[in-house]
């Protein structure tokens, strides 16, 4: 298990336990929790919450055949088949997307040897995958919204802290700053957006439109 230092906040782990984050939120929260004790346990704490929220919740009335219609549905769902992957630096909930670990990644090139790949969401919000390669830096840059980059292979700094395998930087619009991956490995991040990055040069501001970051 990696040496976690850096956690998911209770409000992204009540808006994920509620289910009103974006696809994209969502995934990075479920990638870190499957690596992260400490946060899979505050997780289940909250689900146990809104539970007794629920049961303690008024009743509503339903239509006599609401029971059967329901059943019928569940039979007619089809299983969905079992997906198998090799072991990997991603854990399941992200292998899901990517439909197996990082050889199977499409990466496309981004600028200064980083490269990408944009992973299919719904709900207003994305996320990718980063490869960037040890002692790279990202364009220094602020935010319009809310960032989460988790990392899964190597490390980076910034302005902030030093970041490894499994943890999660949650940078909103009071950060700036430029992450450097480590020297040596790569570093592979899965990072979820919900406004653009607001970068401080011009040939980054350029390359934006583009690279759709």
């Amino acid at each position: 298990m990696a040496d976690i230092k850096h956690h998911l906040t209770d409000q992204l782990l009540m808006g994920y336990a509620a289910g009103t984050l974006p696809e994209a939120f969502s995934l990075v929260v479920a990638t870190h929790v499957s690596l992260c004790d400490e946060c899979r346990s505050r997780l289940g704490e909250f689900e146990a919450v809104g539970g007794e929220v629920m049961m303690s919740a008024g009743s509503v009335s339903m239509s006599n055949d609401a029971f059967a219609a329901t059943m019928a549905l569940i039979a007619n769902t089809p299983e969905a088949p079992q997906k198998r992957y090799a072991k990997g630096i991603f854990p399941a909930p992200l292998q899901d997307y990517v439909g197996g670990d990082k050889d199977d990644v499409r990466w496309r090139p981004v600028g200064g040897g980083v490269r990408q790949m944009i992973l299919a969401s719904d709900g207003g919000a994305t996320v990718r995958l980063l490869h960037i390669p040890g002692g790279v830096a990202v364009p220094d840059h602020g935010h319009r919204g809310l960032e989460l980059t988790l990392v899964l292979q190597g490390a980076f700094k910034d302005e902030a802290d030093r970041f490894g395998v499994g943890d999660i930087e949650v940078a909103n619009e009071e950060l700036n700053h430029t992450p450097i991956a480590e020297e040596g490995e790569a570093c592979i991040c899965l990072a979820a957006t919900d406004a653009p990055l607001k970068f401080n040069s011009f040939l980054p501001r350029i390359a934006q439109r583009f690279v759709k970051i």
